[in-house]
Protein backbone atom coordinates (compact mmCIF):
# COMPACT_ATOMS: atom_id res chain seq x y z
CA UNK A 1 0.00 0.00 0.00
CA UNK A 2 2.94 2.36 0.64
CA UNK A 3 3.98 2.57 -3.03
CA UNK A 4 0.56 3.76 -4.34
CA UNK A 5 0.45 6.36 -1.55
CA UNK A 6 4.01 7.69 -1.58
CA UNK A 7 4.58 7.26 -5.32
CA UNK A 8 2.47 10.32 -6.30
CA UNK A 9 4.86 12.47 -4.28
CA UNK A 10 7.37 12.35 -7.13
CA UNK A 11 4.72 13.47 -9.59
CA UNK A 12 3.61 16.26 -7.27
CA UNK A 13 7.18 17.51 -6.88
CA UNK A 14 7.36 18.19 -10.63
CA UNK A 15 4.58 20.71 -10.21
CA UNK A 16 5.27 21.84 -6.66
CA UNK A 17 8.08 20.76 -4.36
CA UNK A 18 6.15 22.14 -1.40
CA UNK A 19 3.14 19.96 -2.27
CA UNK A 20 5.46 16.94 -2.35
CA UNK A 21 6.75 17.78 1.12
CA UNK A 22 3.22 18.21 2.48
CA UNK A 23 2.13 14.88 0.91
CA UNK A 24 5.09 13.03 2.35
CA UNK A 25 4.69 14.43 5.85
CA UNK A 26 0.93 13.75 5.93
CA UNK A 27 1.12 10.14 4.80
CA UNK A 28 4.23 9.34 6.79
CA UNK A 29 2.41 10.43 9.93
CA UNK A 30 -0.79 8.61 8.93
CA UNK A 31 1.00 5.28 8.35
CA UNK A 32 2.96 5.63 11.57
CA UNK A 33 -0.14 6.48 13.59
CA UNK A 34 -1.90 3.41 12.23
CA UNK A 35 1.01 1.14 13.09
CA UNK A 36 1.41 2.63 16.56
CA UNK A 37 -2.29 2.31 17.30
CA UNK A 38 -2.12 -1.44 16.64
CA UNK A 39 1.04 -1.85 18.69
CA UNK A 40 0.06 0.32 21.65
CA UNK A 41 -3.39 -1.26 21.94
CA UNK A 42 -1.69 -4.43 23.18
CA UNK A 43 1.02 -2.72 25.23
CA UNK A 44 0.90 -1.45 28.77
CA UNK A 45 3.19 1.15 30.27
CA UNK A 46 5.80 2.20 27.72
CA UNK A 47 7.72 5.06 26.20
CA UNK A 48 7.43 6.03 22.55
CA UNK A 49 10.65 7.77 21.49
CA UNK A 50 9.62 9.96 18.57
CA UNK A 51 12.25 11.32 16.20
CA UNK A 52 10.40 14.50 15.24
CA UNK A 53 7.13 16.46 15.53
CA UNK A 54 5.06 14.44 12.99
CA UNK A 55 6.13 11.21 14.71
CA UNK A 56 5.33 12.69 18.12
CA UNK A 57 1.85 13.75 16.99
CA UNK A 58 1.22 10.27 15.60
CA UNK A 59 2.22 8.79 18.95
CA UNK A 60 0.10 11.24 20.96
CA UNK A 61 -2.94 10.38 18.86
CA UNK A 62 -2.30 6.62 18.97
CA UNK A 63 -1.48 6.12 22.63
CA UNK A 64 -4.02 4.59 24.96
CA UNK A 65 -3.42 6.95 27.85
CA UNK A 66 -0.78 8.92 29.73
CA UNK A 67 0.74 5.66 30.99
CA UNK A 68 2.23 5.48 27.50
CA UNK A 69 4.67 8.37 27.52
CA UNK A 70 5.81 10.19 24.39
CA UNK A 71 9.33 11.63 24.38
CA UNK A 72 10.59 13.51 21.33
CA UNK A 73 14.16 13.94 20.09
CA UNK A 74 15.09 17.40 18.82
CA UNK A 75 17.64 16.82 16.07
CA UNK A 76 16.78 19.96 14.15
CA UNK A 77 17.81 23.54 14.71
CA UNK A 78 15.01 26.07 15.24
CA UNK A 79 12.35 24.21 13.21
CA UNK A 80 12.00 21.46 10.63
CA UNK A 81 10.55 24.12 8.35
CA UNK A 82 13.99 25.72 8.10
CA UNK A 83 15.55 22.43 7.09
CA UNK A 84 13.08 22.04 4.22
CA UNK A 85 13.87 25.62 3.17
CA UNK A 86 17.60 24.82 3.17
CA UNK A 87 16.87 21.87 0.88
CA UNK A 88 15.02 24.27 -1.43
CA UNK A 89 11.85 22.21 -1.11
CA UNK A 90 9.62 24.91 0.42
CA UNK A 91 9.61 28.70 0.65
CA UNK A 92 10.36 30.52 3.88
CA UNK A 93 7.05 31.88 5.16
CA UNK A 94 5.02 29.89 2.62
CA UNK A 95 1.94 27.75 3.28
CA UNK A 96 3.84 24.55 4.06
CA UNK A 97 6.42 26.45 6.10
CA UNK A 98 3.69 27.91 8.29
CA UNK A 99 1.91 24.55 8.56
CA UNK A 100 5.07 22.87 9.86
CA UNK A 101 5.51 25.63 12.46
CA UNK A 102 1.87 25.21 13.56
CA UNK A 103 2.41 21.48 13.99
CA UNK A 104 5.47 22.10 16.15
CA UNK A 105 3.71 24.73 18.22
CA UNK A 106 0.82 22.33 18.82
CA UNK A 107 2.77 19.12 19.43
CA UNK A 108 5.99 19.98 21.24
CA UNK A 109 4.43 21.49 24.41
CA UNK A 110 2.25 18.35 24.80
CA UNK A 111 4.96 15.67 24.79
CA UNK A 112 6.16 14.16 28.06
CA UNK A 113 9.82 14.89 27.48
CA UNK A 114 12.30 16.40 25.04
CA UNK A 115 15.78 15.10 24.28
CA UNK A 116 17.94 17.80 22.70
CA UNK A 117 21.08 16.65 20.89
CA UNK A 118 22.90 19.89 21.77
CA UNK A 119 22.52 23.03 23.84
CA UNK A 120 22.47 24.93 20.57
CA UNK A 121 19.43 22.95 19.39
CA UNK A 122 17.66 23.65 22.68
CA UNK A 123 18.35 27.37 22.53
CA UNK A 124 17.34 27.55 18.86
CA UNK A 125 13.95 25.97 19.55
CA UNK A 126 13.26 27.96 22.70
CA UNK A 127 14.13 31.11 20.77
CA UNK A 128 10.76 30.96 19.01
CA UNK A 129 8.76 28.38 21.00
CA UNK A 130 8.96 29.46 24.62
CA UNK A 131 6.26 26.94 25.61
CA UNK A 132 8.78 24.15 25.13
CA UNK A 133 10.58 25.31 28.28
CA UNK A 134 7.79 23.79 30.40
CA UNK A 135 8.47 20.27 29.08
CA UNK A 136 10.91 18.04 31.04
CA UNK A 137 14.12 18.05 29.04
CA UNK A 138 17.63 16.68 28.84
CA UNK A 139 20.56 17.48 26.56
CA UNK A 140 22.22 14.27 25.37
CA UNK A 141 24.51 14.37 22.37
CA UNK A 142 24.31 11.98 19.46
CA UNK A 143 26.47 8.93 20.06
CA UNK A 144 27.81 5.88 18.27
CA UNK A 145 29.47 2.62 19.21
CA UNK A 146 33.26 2.62 19.06
CA UNK A 147 34.98 1.02 16.11
CA UNK A 148 36.00 -2.57 16.82
CA UNK A 149 39.74 -3.22 17.24
CA UNK A 150 41.45 -3.93 13.93
CA UNK A 151 44.92 -3.88 12.36
CA UNK A 152 46.28 -0.50 11.37
CA UNK A 153 44.46 0.72 8.26
CA UNK A 154 46.36 1.14 5.01
CA UNK A 155 46.40 4.86 4.04
CA UNK A 156 43.61 5.79 1.62
CA UNK A 157 43.99 9.54 1.23
CA UNK A 158 44.35 12.88 2.96
CA UNK A 159 40.84 14.17 3.58
CA UNK A 160 37.38 12.66 3.90
CA UNK A 161 33.89 14.06 4.33
CA UNK A 162 30.53 12.33 4.74
CA UNK A 163 27.08 13.75 4.03
CA UNK A 164 24.25 14.07 1.54
CA UNK A 165 25.14 16.18 -1.46
CA UNK A 166 22.77 19.03 -0.63
CA UNK A 167 23.26 22.78 -0.79
CA UNK A 168 23.46 23.35 2.99
CA UNK A 169 26.25 20.77 3.27
CA UNK A 170 28.37 23.26 1.34
CA UNK A 171 30.61 20.81 -0.53
CA UNK A 172 31.41 23.56 -3.03
CA UNK A 173 33.42 25.26 -0.31
CA UNK A 174 35.57 22.16 0.17
CA UNK A 175 36.44 22.18 -3.53
CA UNK A 176 37.27 25.89 -3.41
CA UNK A 177 39.59 25.26 -0.45
CA UNK A 178 41.41 22.49 -2.29
CA UNK A 179 41.81 24.78 -5.28
CA UNK A 180 43.28 27.52 -3.08
CA UNK A 181 45.68 25.04 -1.48
CA UNK A 182 46.72 23.85 -4.93
CA UNK A 183 47.50 27.42 -5.99
CA UNK A 184 49.72 27.66 -2.92
CA UNK A 185 51.59 24.53 -3.97
CA UNK A 186 49.83 21.96 -1.76
CA UNK A 187 47.74 19.17 -3.30
CA UNK A 188 45.45 17.26 -0.92
CA UNK A 189 43.15 14.41 -1.88
CA UNK A 190 39.50 14.41 -0.79
CA UNK A 191 37.04 11.52 -0.77
CA UNK A 192 33.37 12.55 -0.62
CA UNK A 193 30.96 9.91 0.70
CA UNK A 194 27.28 10.56 0.07
CA UNK A 195 24.87 11.21 -2.75
CA UNK A 196 22.26 13.78 -3.63
CA UNK A 197 20.98 16.32 -6.13
CA UNK A 198 24.17 18.41 -6.12
CA UNK A 199 26.39 15.58 -7.38
CA UNK A 200 26.39 16.65 -11.04
CA UNK A 201 27.18 20.29 -10.23
CA UNK A 202 29.99 19.25 -7.87
CA UNK A 203 31.53 16.99 -10.48
CA UNK A 204 31.49 19.86 -12.97
CA UNK A 205 32.99 22.25 -10.39
CA UNK A 206 35.78 19.81 -9.53
CA UNK A 207 36.59 19.51 -13.22
CA UNK A 208 36.50 23.27 -13.72
CA UNK A 209 38.89 23.81 -10.81
CA UNK A 210 41.31 21.21 -12.11
CA UNK A 211 40.75 18.83 -9.18
CA UNK A 212 39.86 15.68 -11.13
CA UNK A 213 42.88 13.79 -9.78
CA UNK A 214 42.36 14.95 -6.22
CA UNK A 215 38.64 14.51 -5.53
CA UNK A 216 36.72 11.23 -5.62
CA UNK A 217 32.95 11.07 -5.21
CA UNK A 218 32.44 7.70 -3.55
CA UNK A 219 28.63 7.75 -3.34
CA UNK A 220 26.62 6.31 -0.48
CA UNK A 221 28.31 3.56 1.51
CA UNK A 222 26.64 1.90 4.48
CA UNK A 223 30.10 0.78 5.65
CA UNK A 224 31.72 4.21 5.46
CA UNK A 225 32.96 3.96 9.06
CA UNK A 226 35.27 1.14 8.01
CA UNK A 227 37.13 3.50 5.69
CA UNK A 228 37.57 6.48 8.03
CA UNK A 229 40.78 5.36 9.80
CA UNK A 230 42.54 5.40 6.42
CA UNK A 231 42.49 9.21 6.18
CA UNK A 232 44.54 11.95 7.79
CA UNK A 233 41.71 14.35 8.69
CA UNK A 234 37.95 14.83 8.47
CA UNK A 235 36.66 18.03 6.84
CA UNK A 236 33.19 19.52 7.21
CA UNK A 237 31.75 22.64 5.59
CA UNK A 238 28.02 22.56 6.43
CA UNK A 239 26.58 25.89 7.53
CA UNK A 240 23.64 24.49 9.55
CA UNK A 241 24.16 21.66 12.04
CA UNK A 242 22.56 20.68 15.32
CA UNK A 243 25.13 18.00 16.15
CA UNK A 244 26.54 16.15 13.12
CA UNK A 245 26.87 12.42 13.58
CA UNK A 246 29.50 12.33 10.83
CA UNK A 247 31.95 14.31 12.98
CA UNK A 248 31.34 12.01 15.95
CA UNK A 249 32.06 8.97 13.78
CA UNK A 250 35.24 10.62 12.51
CA UNK A 251 36.38 11.28 16.07
CA UNK A 252 35.62 7.65 16.92
CA UNK A 253 37.99 6.73 14.09
CA UNK A 254 40.69 8.97 15.57
CA UNK A 255 40.58 11.72 12.94
CA UNK A 256 41.25 15.39 13.69
CA UNK A 257 38.37 17.64 12.63
CA UNK A 258 38.43 20.70 10.40
CA UNK A 259 35.04 22.43 10.38
CA UNK A 260 33.18 25.71 10.73
CA UNK A 261 32.29 26.85 14.24
CA UNK A 262 28.55 26.76 13.66
CA UNK A 263 25.52 25.22 15.37
CA UNK A 264 26.37 22.47 17.82
CA UNK A 265 29.80 21.72 16.34
CA UNK A 266 31.53 23.76 19.05
CA UNK A 267 30.01 21.33 21.59
CA UNK A 268 31.73 18.40 19.86
CA UNK A 269 35.30 19.60 19.65
CA UNK A 270 37.56 22.49 20.64
CA UNK A 271 39.65 24.63 18.32
CA UNK A 272 43.33 23.91 18.84
CA UNK A 273 42.63 20.56 20.50
CA UNK A 274 40.55 17.99 18.59
CA UNK A 275 39.70 20.44 15.82
CA UNK A 276 40.73 23.38 13.71
CA UNK A 277 37.89 25.76 12.96
CA UNK A 278 38.02 27.41 9.58
CA UNK A 279 36.06 30.37 8.15
CA UNK A 280 33.27 29.29 5.81
CA UNK A 281 33.41 32.52 3.82
CA UNK A 282 37.13 32.64 2.94
CA UNK A 283 38.58 29.64 1.04
CA UNK A 284 42.10 31.10 1.07
CA UNK A 285 42.19 31.46 4.85
CA UNK A 286 40.56 28.05 5.21
CA UNK A 287 43.25 26.53 3.00
CA UNK A 288 45.89 28.03 5.29
CA UNK A 289 44.20 26.46 8.33
CA UNK A 290 44.07 23.08 6.61
CA UNK A 291 47.68 23.26 5.42
CA UNK A 292 48.86 24.27 8.88
CA UNK A 293 47.37 21.10 10.32
CA UNK A 294 48.41 18.62 7.64
CA UNK A 295 51.94 19.98 7.15
CA UNK A 296 52.84 19.42 10.80
CA UNK A 297 52.50 15.71 11.53
CA UNK A 298 53.15 16.22 15.24
CA UNK A 299 50.18 18.61 15.50
CA UNK A 300 47.99 16.42 13.32
CA UNK A 301 48.79 13.35 15.41
CA UNK A 302 48.18 15.26 18.64
CA UNK A 303 44.77 16.43 17.39
CA UNK A 304 43.93 12.89 16.24
CA UNK A 305 44.69 11.47 19.70
CA UNK A 306 42.65 14.23 21.34
CA UNK A 307 39.70 13.47 19.03
CA UNK A 308 39.76 9.77 19.92
CA UNK A 309 39.98 10.56 23.65
CA UNK A 310 37.12 13.08 23.41
CA UNK A 311 34.96 10.49 21.70
CA UNK A 312 35.60 7.88 24.38
CA UNK A 313 34.85 10.39 27.12
CA UNK A 314 31.82 12.20 25.70
CA UNK A 315 30.23 10.37 22.75
CA UNK A 316 30.70 6.64 23.23
CA UNK A 317 27.35 4.80 23.24
CA UNK A 318 28.41 3.06 26.45
CA UNK A 319 28.71 6.46 28.12
CA UNK A 320 25.60 8.23 26.81
CA UNK A 321 23.32 5.24 26.22
CA UNK A 322 22.58 4.75 29.93
CA UNK A 323 21.80 8.46 30.33
CA UNK A 324 19.31 8.36 27.48
CA UNK A 325 17.72 5.16 28.74
CA UNK A 326 17.43 6.59 32.24
CA UNK A 327 15.67 9.71 31.00
CA UNK A 328 13.31 7.82 28.72
CA UNK A 329 12.30 5.22 31.26
CA UNK A 330 12.56 7.26 34.43
CA UNK A 331 11.55 10.70 33.22
CA UNK A 332 14.43 12.28 35.12
CA UNK A 333 15.78 15.71 34.27
CA UNK A 334 19.37 15.43 33.02
CA UNK A 335 20.46 12.60 35.36
CA UNK A 336 24.04 12.71 36.63
CA UNK A 337 26.33 9.65 36.78
CA UNK A 338 25.75 9.38 40.54
CA UNK A 339 22.00 9.30 40.07
CA UNK A 340 22.38 6.72 37.30
CA UNK A 341 24.13 4.31 39.64
CA UNK A 342 21.13 4.38 41.96
CA UNK A 343 18.67 4.06 39.07
CA UNK A 344 20.04 0.96 37.37
CA UNK A 345 18.09 -1.46 39.56
CA UNK A 346 14.86 0.37 38.69
CA UNK A 347 15.23 0.43 34.92
CA UNK A 348 14.54 -3.21 34.17
CA UNK A 349 11.17 -2.99 35.93
CA UNK A 350 9.92 -0.26 33.59
CA UNK A 351 7.87 -0.79 30.45
CA UNK A 352 9.32 -1.27 26.95
CA UNK A 353 10.64 1.35 24.61
CA UNK A 354 9.05 1.97 21.23
CA UNK A 355 11.09 4.11 18.84
CA UNK A 356 9.17 5.92 16.13
CA UNK A 357 10.92 7.77 13.36
CA UNK A 358 11.09 8.28 9.63
CA UNK A 359 11.27 5.12 7.58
Amino acid sequence: MAVPVFGPRYLLERCSKAAGVAWYRYWHEAFLRRALRRYLANTGDCVVYAQGPPEARAALRARQGTHQRVVMAVHFGTSQSDEWVDREQIKCGGIVFRAIRRTERDVIPRVDGLVYVSRWARNALLGWLEEAAAVPTVVIANFVAPLPPRPKQKPIGDLVTVGNLLGPKNHRFLLDVLAEAKRAGRQFTLDVFGDGPCRKDLLQLACGLGLEGQVRFRGFRADVRDFLPGYRAYVHASYRESLPLAIIEAMAAGLPIVAGQIGGIAELCDDGAEARFWPLDDPARAAAVLTGLLDCEAERSKAASAAAARFRRDFDAEVLGPRLRAFLLGGYQDPTPGVLMRMQDQLDTQGPLCCSGEA
